[in-house]
């Protein structure tokens, strides 16, 4: 009896080290590897899609999945990477809003040897196997030929700016600007910084439109400033069809469902639609790919994208995201989809 219960509490401390190996081993339960997703944000309906489309596609991908929201704070993402780090994941996916303060966080992960990939934004400096993005110069100088080519060359603008410490907001910003300068120099731009905040960009816009009543085009550089947009708009009796002459050219930039909406109605008028489902399943994917020791050179790739070198080490996969209008006609030389295309995930979010 004695010799029977040593033998089971043996057994029994074998089986939990053993499970205790397997939680520190990167892989789950049926041999799926371990990865971890760090949402930037949920307080916009971008980044809320692509938090629905991430645990479908790693799914698919065969990948477990582990997940934080870090609240637009490189602190918390920092936290968060820590956590990422105990449970074992073999690869991390994350949204860095902060694009130069997240360096620290990305050198401690590459001495673990833990790849990286971000979404959405690039990191001034640090180590990651893949940045999944859209070309955010193109983002500014779409919304430039767009806003051009309806104002006849001529008038004014207001630029709603992102945050100016991302990545995205510098090369929308920038990109836009020169393409005005370059292109529209009779076209006047107010740049109006905004932090990504709605309330902050509808504010400035409402004091924009306040000293210069005879603005007439409007580029927000995400669609966190849409709500905010409109209810000035209608609060200055501006939020009208395009057919009437009082109407405001409001170009947007992510693809949310609300915009092709509101483009259909005529109460804005583009947008270009940065694939959200894609994000998240290359994000994924380029994690797989790591983790199984593949390798990629810039290039064309299989899904219609185009893989650059963005500096010495650094690939960014840049993902296509298309100009959205009503007609679906070209502007400025720059050919769009129509609001109702089928192929746009905005029209496919479930």
């Amino acid at each position: 009896m004695r010799i029977t219960n040593v033998l089971c509490s043996s057994v029994s401390a074998l089986c939990a080290l053993a499970l205790l190996c397997a939680c520190g081993s990167g892989t789950a339960s049926g041999g799926k590897p371990l990865v971890g997703v760090d949402y930037p944000r949920s307080d916009t309906d971008f980044w809320n899609a692509y938090i629905k489309y991430t645990p479908e596609y790693a799914k698919e991908l065969g990948l477990s999945l582990k997940t934080t929201n870090s609240q637009n704070d490189v602190a918390k993402l920092t936290a968060d990477t820590q956590t990422f780090i105990s449970q074992g994941v073999k690869g991390v996916a994350m949204a860095p809003q902060d694009t130069a303060a997240i360096s620290p966080t990305l050198t401690q992960l590459a001495a673990k040897k833990i790849p990286v990939v971000t979404v959405d934004t690039r990191p001034d400096n640090g180590k990651v196997f893949m940045v999944i993005r859209a070309d955010n110069r193109a983002y500014g100088e779409k919304a430039c030929r767009y806003l051009g080519a309806k104002l006849g060359g001529k008038g004014k603008v207001v630029m709603l700016q992102g945050d100016l410490s991302s990545i995205n907001g510098r090369d929308r910003t920038q990109a836009f600007k020169s393409c005005m300068r370059k292109t529209y120099p009779d076209i006047r731009v107010f740049g109006e910084a905004t932090n990504w905040d709605g309330a902050v960009a509808a504010q400035k816009l409402q004091t924009d439109l306040t000293a210069h009543p005879d603005i007439k085009g409007i580029y927000m550089q995400s669609s966190f400033a849409l709500p905010g947009t409109l209810q000035v708009l209608k609060q200055k009796g501006l939020l009208v069809g395009p057919e009437n002459k009082k109407h405001v050219f409001v170009v947007s930039n992510d693809g949310i469902p609300e915009e092709l909406k509101n483009i259909a109605a005529g109460r804005i008028d583009a947008t270009v639609s940065q694939p959200a489902d894609l994000y998240a399943k290359y994000a994924l994917y380029y994690l797989k790919a790591a983790i199984d020791g593949k390798t990629f050179k810039p290039g064309r790739t299989d899904h219609h994208s185009t893989i650059v070198q963005v500096r010495d080490g650094l690939l960014e996969d840049q993902i296509p995201a298309p100009l959205v209008t009503a007609d679906g006609k070209s502007y400025g030389g720059v050919p769009s989809l129509k609001s109702t295309d089928t192929s746009l995930w905005g029209n496919n979010l479930g």
